[in-house]
């Protein structure tokens, strides 16, 4: 699933250049992130970069926007056709934060 920005940041633009795809874009009001661009972070970081940095919590999971851990890499794949991916089966919990025991356990 996508992240989103919520309207509670506060503009400060630390998520912008953590975000590997650059989906993040500062709004009218808000950052924003561009859904088609978001891999939450899948086949770079165990957790997604933009909530790593966020220092009020506002990059959340777009309920609306759910994709499987092998959609999510083969957008990345898309996005970056010059970039060498792991497999589907070779992503580890420090490219992947579908394999982060904690997300496991939390039913997500």
């Amino acid at each position: 699933m996508a992240t989103l920005i919520t309207d509670e940041c506060i503009n400060c633009g630390v998520c912008e250049p953590e975000c590997p795809n650059t989906a993040i874009t500062e709004g009218e009001d808000f950052y924003e992130i561009e859904a088609d661009l978001c891999t939450e972070c899948v086949g770079f970081h165990g957790e997604e970069a933009c909530q790593e940095v966020c220092p009020v919590d506002c990059c959340i999971p777009d309920e609306d926007k759910r994709e499987t851990e092998e959609e999510l890499l083969e957008k990345a794949k898309k996005i970056h056709p010059e970039e060498t991916f792991p497999a589907l089966a070779e992503l580890t919990n420090e490219t992947s934060l579908f394999q982060n025991p904690d997300r496991k356990n939390a039913g997500l």
